[in-house]
């Protein structure tokens, strides 16, 4: 019987040890198995270490392919405090050479940590700082790779490129909005080391970082940089509160040059105010618009047909009263009898009054609401503004008469060129955006390509054209006579808006205007123009706004090529003014006979012969009285 017992406990204590040791070899199979990824990982967190290495931020290009913003390799200072032998010597050092608080640079060599950087002294190092921390060869001492933002333009451009932080992350512009694509994925140096953080003599792994997404925009350089030079000749000459300039394309949307003033250089964005690095004034700012708002009125009343520019008469006596309100005209006594074509030619306020009623606030705010303001124009920039308008309820008499003529309502830059646009492409509004495409960074293989939206239509054809005409008739007969330029037609209209302070308008304060396009017949460029309250020049549109835009004209005719043409309207010219007179074309004739035809100018000839090859200028287009005629001569 006790041998039976025993035998039995036995057997007991077998099978107990038979399962136990079944049990540990599913276990240890459990684990080799299906927890061997998990337990991987987790073993090398405990003797893995990485030196982080930044990705390349992309570039960002303009329409050609010019750099407006890239990348520069800098270094910056990695600590790996179990490395660190003398914490006291090396914190000493590292202080000296960082100009840092020894107690704040002994706090990071003795933290805690597997890795720790040293913010922000121990960042994006010069040549030289970080030439004499590697001499120092200390244990625990890393430099590692890093990528620096640089903006090859410094200034021009700066608040539609924005800039970057300390980290690589986008901060304002193109830099936020399209954060998502411009940065890159990090790459790492993998290194092993002991449980006391001793580096081990294994080998190291590299990962390459990633760099981010190219992106072109539809902004040209050249043409920026003469709409930059124009604002800081504007600065210097006027010294004015603020100044901005727009070019877009009216049948696409798409921007060519935008800045203002005051700027920044986003290489140093922390020297400048907060409030001139994060507002962008062609789409942040908000003001009365003015005389330039009235396009919209007129391209209304065409439309609803209430308005014949050449049938329609109106007499300005210099003002109009309005429920007691007196509204004055510029010109002190008023124009006199006046078509409608004149009233927008002489911008006459009391004229796009009358305008107003013969609409009504009904039919008026239709129109401005569909022409895109109170809304954002949903470009692809971020600090946009949404401007203010009256309602239909708020919308008396008065309110009808002042929104006639851009005053007591509250638009934004790029709001006015979006509708101005629309009313001089032939009646399409479209939304405006500023890149064109990203690109992959290697290959340079197109990822995704930006084009115009349809659009929505908010005139017709017929209506765009008579808007077209009346606008050319302004620049050639009218206020915007200072932007006129011979042998090519240009439309556009002058403001001289009040600012308002406090609930009431300034005396003397003014932000002058003026919305021009070209070639007048077919726009293929709208520039935009105002200046915030100018010192020293007499306050209007035509006087101070509309040569800037000129000047910038002549830029766009070299780079685009817009042939000259005979066809425009015919400038009238006063006393004061150059006058000019269709040239003669005399290749072809005898030098008797060219002297006879190019009566009053200076003629200059080469070559030998008496028959005229070749003129400069050219025939058959608009030149200076009395000025010098070259003719090529030949037998």
């Amino acid at each position: 019987m006790f041998l039976n017992h025993i035998h039995i406990r036995m057997r007991i204590i077998f099978v107990v040890v038979v399962v136990f040791l079944l049990v540990v070899i599913v276990r240890v199979f459990y684990i080799q198995v299906f927890q061997y990824d998990r337990l991987s990982s987790l073993a090398q967190s405990l003797w893995s270490r990485e030196l982080p290495i930044t990705a390349d931020r992309g570039e960002i290009r303009d329409r050609n392919g010019k750099v407006l913003a890239t990348n520069i390799t800098t270094t910056s200072l990695v600590l790996i405090p179990n490395q660190i032998k003398n914490k006291e010597e090396v914190a000493q050092k590292l202080a000296e050479i960082l100009n840092v608080d020894y107690e704040e640079m002994y706090k990071h060599v003795s933290k805690k940590t597997s890795i720790e950087r040293v913010h922000p002294e121990g960042r994006q190092l010069s040549y030289e700082l970080a030439e004499q921390i590697n001499n120092l060869n200390y244990d625990g001492v890393y430099l590692v790779k890093e990528s620096k933002r640089y903006y090859p333009y410094e200034n021009v451009l700066s608040h539609v490129l924005g800039y970057v932080g300390i980290d690589n992350q986008g901060l304002s512009g193109i830099e936020l909005n399209y954060d998502a694509y411009l940065t890159g994925e990090n790459g790492a140096i993998k290194y092993f080391s002991d449980g006391k953080g001793n580096r081990l003599s294994l080998t190291e792994i590299y990962e390459e970082p990633q760099n981010g997404i190219n992106i072109d925009l539809t902004i040209d350089i050249d043409l920026q940089l003469a709409v930059e030079n124009e604002l800081d000749n504007v600065m210097n000459k006027y010294n004015p509160e603020q100044a901005l300039i727009m070019a877009m394309n009216p049948k696409t949307g798409e921007i060519l040059a935008m800045s203002s003033r005051p700027n920044f250089n986003p290489n140093q964005y922390q020297l400048a105010p907060v409030e001139v690095i994060n507002r962008n004034l062609p789409i942040w700012m908000t003001y009365e618009p003015g005389s330039t708002f009235k396009v919209i009125t007129l391209a209304a009343s065409l439309e609803e047909k209430t308005v014949n520019l050449f049938n329609d008469n109106y007499y300005d006596g210099g003002s109009i009263t309005v429920e007691g309100a007196r509204i004055k005209c510029w010109k002190s006594g008023g124009h006199g009898a006046e078509t409608f074509l004149q009233v927008v030619e002489n911008s006459c306020n009391p004229g796009f009054v009358v305008m107003g009623q013969k609409l009504g606030a009904e039919r008026l705010l239709k129109y401005i609401q569909s022409f895109g303001f109170g809304k954002k124009s949903g470009i692809d920039l971020n600090g946009e503004a949404s401007g203010i308008l009256f309602s239909l309820d708020q919308m008396g008499p008065v309110e009808l008469a002042t929104t006639s003529f851009g005053q007591g309502i509250s638009v934004t830059p790029i709001q006015q060129v979006r509708a101005v646009s629309a009313a001089v492409n032939g009646g399409i509004l479209h939304t405006p955006y500023i890149v064109s495409k990203m690109t992959e960074p290697e290959t340079n293989s197109v990822i995704k390509l930006f084009h115009p939206d349809e659009g929505v239509r908010v005139i017709s054809e017929d209506t765009s054209k008579m808007v077209r005409y009346a606008l050319e008739s302004v620049v050639a007969n009218g206020s915007g006579k200072n932007a006129y330029i011979e042998n090519y037609r240009i439309g556009g209209k002058t403001g001289t808006a009040q600012k308002v302070k406090d609930g009431a308008y300034m005396v003397g304060n003014y932000i002058l205007s003026f919305m021009s396009f070209m070639p007048a017949d077919d726009p293929e460029i709208v520039v935009y123009v105002a200046i915030d309250n100018p010192k020293g020049v007499t306050q209007y549109g035509g006087v101070v706004s509309a040569p800037i835009a000129k000047n910038v004209f002549k830029t766009a005719i070299e780079l685009y090529g817009f042939p000259k043409t005979n066809e425009g309207m015919p400038r009238e010219y006063t006393w004061l003014d150059k006058k000019y007179t269709m040239l003669p074309d005399v290749v072809g004739k005898t030098l008797e006979e060219a002297k006879k035809e190019l009566k009053g100018f200076k003629i200059v000839t080469s070559g030998e012969g008496d028959k005229v090859i070749y003129q400069s200028p050219e025939g058959n287009y608009y030149a200076e009285e009395g000025s010098t005629i070259s003719l090529m001569l030949s037998n």
